[in-house]
């Protein structure tokens, strides 16, 4: 597979003086998205609500009401617990459903469980954390989504014990694809934004937004979008694919750390 490599400048020549050849950085963080990157979040989110409805055509609008109701809580305007009450509670008016607080908040009861009971693991996720432990690099989880609900499922299904770091936007004060939010991981574990790699499943919100903070951006496109690809970006199908990718792309793979 080809990717997509930044270079820097063309160098200068000086008569009489060979060129230095281009030298890759060393490796030392690999930050990773949470949903849809390392845990199939969507597929347990329409199987839950389908489940509550009798009918499976309806993640769509969920989606979209969720994705207005997330960015409320991005600008600080929401917190994450009233976004989960409001979002269901404006689904559930869009489908012309008559409901009061009590039956919104046992709507959130059953859809939670439901898709706490359903989430399971991509089956690329273990063995590539497994490779990136072994090469020695320090981890991040990075995420925009809520605090508690992430770390719980990182520990419920068994992620916890892989990650140096949670990075939780509501914690940080700032979200993906912000500077900030890579630049305060790169900080928190000791290494510069050229020395990590960002890993996720959005395009725009987390390759973008790493390549732009000086990170390297890999885009994880399970569903082969045919999407055009800005150009410093690399892509992957899978994160089986991802040793190969860090390998081609740092000149050093890991540096060993104290834990």
């Amino acid at each position: 597979m080809d990717f997509a490599r930044p270079r820097s400048s063309a160098p200068v020549f000086t008569l009489g003086t060979p060129a230095d050849p281009w030298t890759p950085p060393s490796l030392r963080l690999v930050c990773l998205d949470i949903d849809d990157t390392l845990i199939d979040f969507s597929a347990a989110g329409r199987r839950a609500l389908a489940a509550l409805l009798g009918r499976a055509d309806m993640w769509p609008l969920w989606e979209r009401i969720t994705d207005r109701h997330v960015a409320l809580v991005v600008a600080g305007d929401l917190d994450y617990a009233s976004m989960h009450f409001r979002r269901t509670q404006c689904f559930l008016g869009e489908l012309g459903v008559v409901v009061d607080g009590d039956d919104v908040a046992r709507f959130e009861v059953r859809r939670k469980d439901l898709l706490r009971r359903s989430m399971c693991l991509f089956d690329d996720a273990l063995p590539c954390l497994d490779w990136l432990r072994a090469a020695g690099v320090r981890l991040a989880a990075v995420t925009n989504a809520s605090g508690a609900h992430q770390r719980a499922k990182l520990a419920d299904l068994g992620l916890a014990r892989f990650f140096d770091h949670v990075a939780i936007a509501g914690e940080v004060g700032v979200a993906k694809p912000d500077p900030v939010m890579f630049h305060s991981v790169c900080e928190r574990l000791g290494c510069a934004p050229g020395e990590a790699a960002h890993v996720g499943d959005k395009l725009q919100t987390d390759a973008v937004g790493a390549r732009d903070a000086g990170l390297t951006g890999v885009w994880l496109d399970r569903h082969d979008t045919a999407a055009e690809v800005p150009e410093g970006v690399h892509v992957i199908p899978g994160l089986d694919e991802l040793p190969q990718l860090l390998v081609s792309e740092f000149a050093r793979v890991g540096v060993p750390v104290q834990r």
